[in-house]
């Protein structure tokens, strides 16, 4: 059940009378019933693996009320940690398992020995990686005292299970979450016409925008030796405009249907492609994973290899970006992709150029100048080239890629280019551009004409109706 299917949107227009109009008076039954919808969506997809979300998230709750019972440091450690040690062990089972017998088994080959390992028939449970990480910020901020340990396990298991970003996000934080389930909700109508504008311009990004890509990037992806370097380039440009719009616009729904239901939501994206650097990119590319890893990988490392000064640092932004890598899926190829981005950040660091953040509000102009304009092609063009091994299927695929790019025939007139396409793609950036300094693009209530508003309403609309298919098509990062 997707988001931009039938199923889901008649089991949010009844989930959504029934948490308003029917558990709207007892804040229990209200969360009780959001518990009920989120396991019912995750079941879904597959009932079976719904007793592994439940089990880990409560042993996790179960954990933190231990936790908080004691004041001994030792023993709240190894409660930690045995939380951590069984949620990380059952996402490397379920996700890595079959990656690791593969990686052996073709290690040993090289060395012409052949161990016949075979792969297990293991199924990757629907958006794992989220919900571990959920339950694992709960531990390490349970262990430091940034979040009081909660005694409803109702409240818990609801954050854990939060289904507008169950399954691909935005990482919720407990500390931001959970407070909110504790509190009575009031129906906030602005809130909720905003998350309707949010959840709008999501299903534009997704079905008008990486759906109408998608065919044309898997096509080239599936078939570079047919094709010129000038192509090839093209089908990056593409699939890295899909990999945005796609996962982006998940994370626009998602937040407009926790809008709806009263939550503000976690913001994931705050316009990366105009980004001037790589540290900038970052910073605004999948925000809730960015800093959580920020926050439990990268500070502790940095801690551990201050002494080592700027070399330090780039060991630690490396192994953030390791696990970064790792974490999007089982293949070299991601690992190969985290590596390429955390290199990136050298120059930065020994240019004294990193954490140079703009002051919100300052730089909001029509036009860029040349200098920043420089930037944002260069940095959005090493993200381009970087992205195909996070779209090729192995190595191989990726290096094969490359070789046929940069060849002589870069410089020939592109193929299967789709210009019509390439014109609606910058429509859709500069749109993106002009809003920049919005929560999200379509934020578009405070302009001052209606003819104006309404007709942005109903053209966008029109485009989501015209251009749906029947066949629903995933989201990318559900795999994950």
């Amino acid at each position: 059940m997707i988001f931009n299917s039938i199923p889901f949107v008649i089991f949010f227009v009844v989930f959504f009378s029934l948490y308003w109009y029917i558990f709207n008076k007892n804040i229990k039954l209200q969360n009780l019933l959001l518990l009920a919808g989120s396991y019912f969506f995750y079941a879904w997809w597959d009932w079976r693996l719904l007793f592994l979300l439940i089990g880990s998230s409560l042993m996790c709750f179960v954990l933190g009320l231990y936790m908080a019972k004691t004041d001994d440091l030792k023993i709240k450690n190894r409660l930690m940690y045995t939380g951590v040690w069984i949620s990380v062990a059952l996402l490397v089972y379920f996700k890595y398992t079959n990656f690791f017998i593969v990686s052996f088994s073709q290690a040993f080959a090289r060395l012409h020995i052949n161990l016949n390992l075979q792969t297990l028939h293991i199924i990757l449970p629907l958006g794992i990686s989220f919900y571990t990480f959920r339950n694992l910020n709960y531990l390490f901020d349970v262990n430091k005292g940034k979040v009081k340990a909660t005694t409803d396990w109702v409240i818990y298991l609801s954050y854990a299970a939060f289904f507008p970003s169950l399954i691909s996000g935005p990482i919720d934080r407990a500390k931001t979450l959970i407070p909110q389930l504790e509190k009575k909700r009031q129906f906030d109508y602005q809130l909720a016409t905003d998350g309707l504008r949010q959840i709008v311009w999501g299903l534009f990004k997704k079905i008008v925008v990486a759906d109408n890509i998608a065919p044309v990037t898997n096509n080239i992806f599936d078939h570079y030796q047919s094709y010129h370097g000038s192509t090839l380039f093209i089908g990056a440009f593409y699939f890295t405009i899909q990999l945005y719009t796609d996962f982006s616009g998940y994370s626009d729904m998602a937040i407009g249907f926790s809008k709806l239901l009263g939550f503000p939501g976690t913001k994931n994206f705050d316009y990366p492609f105009f980004s001037q650097n790589i540290e900038e990119y970052w910073r605004k590319w999948h925000i809730s994973l960015t800093s959580w890893l920020s926050e439990y990988i990268f500070t502790p490392a940095s801690i551990k290899f201050r002494d080592y000064d700027n070399w330090g640092l780039i060991i630690s932004i490396i192994i953030t970006f390791l696990v970064s890598g790792f974490w999007h899926g089982a293949n070299w190829t991601f690992v190969v992709w985290g590596l390429l981005n955390g290199l990136y950040y050298i120059p930065l660091i020994l240019q004294g150029k990193m954490s140079k953040k703009k002051k919100k509000g300052q730089g909001i102009k029509l036009l860029p100048s040349f200098k920043e304009f420089s930037n944002i092609i260069a940095t959005f063009a090493l993200i381009v080239l970087t992205n195909i091994f996070f779209r090729s299927v192995n190595i191989a695929h990726a290096f094969g890629y490359y070789t046929h790019l940069f060849s002589r025939s870069l410089l020939s007139y592109p193929a299967n280019s789709k210009p019509f396409l390439i014109t609606f793609i910058l429509i859709f950036l500069v749109f993106e551009w002009i809003q920049r300094d919005k929560e999200h693009p379509f934020k578009i209530e405070t302009i001052r004409y209606p003819a104006l508003r309404w007709s942005l309403y109903v053209i966008v609309v029109y485009a989501i109706f015209f251009n749906i298919s029947y066949e629903n098509v995933q989201f990318i990062y559900a795999q994950f």
